[in-house]
């Protein structure tokens, strides 16, 4: 007696030989090689799937930075790389409750750190400080420099600013980002300024906890020599 069509299709691969064996062997080779051709289509298919479609990354907005604190006297230039996420959602500069900027200033200019932002910003730029970032824009997952999108980056118009500001000596760099993305991407273009003193401070940003606020703080008083 013969398998019927729904037997066929249900024989399980121990049973290949015992239907061999009891004169079904075509029934036996026809679901192998149908068992087969569906692990071959779906073997395919994952292939696919990996080699033709590609990792999907996070899409990340353009984010854009603040225009600078400053006056027409400012002499210093003190400057991050990007605002964080604390600061753009505030529409404030270094607005992190854990930032050490606005502490670190009070220290060492005497600007009450406990004054609302428009006050403290003016005290800063009437002491002939400027307050801005490298970045004008960029796109970063976060707060952290680490993940700013390389390609996304947009410069901060720097030939202009030095232009109106003729004042400015001193360039201060809150953390090591800034200072190499003004280095290598600002400052070989700034030739016809004049000289510009460059130095860079610890950063005040709360990730930068591996350097005590002592160490930080002795560091930043050079801004007010």
């Amino acid at each position: 007696m013969g398998f019927d069509r729904d037997q066929r299709r249900t024989i399980p691969h121990s049973d290949y030989r015992k239907c061999a064996t009891h004169g079904h062997l075509h029934q036996a080779i026809g679901h192998m090689v149908r068992l087969d051709r569906r692990r071959a289509r779906r073997y395919r298919a994952r292939s696919r799937c990996q080699v033709h479609r590609p990792r999907c990354r996070p899409s990340m907005s353009r984010l854009e930075a603040f225009p600078p604190i400053t006056a027409a006297s400012a002499h210093t230039l003190i400057l991050g790389s990007m605002p964080g996420a604390a600061s753009l959602a505030a529409g404030q500069y270094y607005a992190h409750p854990r930032n050490l900027f606005w502490p670190i200033i009070e220290a060492v200019l005497g600007i009450d750190a406990r004054q609302p932002y428009a006050e403290r910003t003016r005290q800063l730029a009437a002491l002939g400080f400027a307050l801005w970032d490298v970045l004008a824009a960029c796109r970063r997952p976060g707060s952290l420099d680490a993940r700013i999108d390389r390609d996304s980056m947009e410069l901060n118009d720097f030939a202009t600013f030095l232009r109106e500001h003729r004042h400015v000596a001193r360039v201060f760099f809150n953390g090591g980002t800034a200072e190499r993305l003004f280095r290598r991407h600002v400052a070989p273009a700034l030739a016809g300024h004049g000289p510009l003193a460059m130095a860079r401070l610890p950063s005040t940003s709360p990730a930068n906890a591996s350097v005590p606020y002592d160490a930080k703080l002795a560091a930043w008083r050079r801004i007010a020599a």
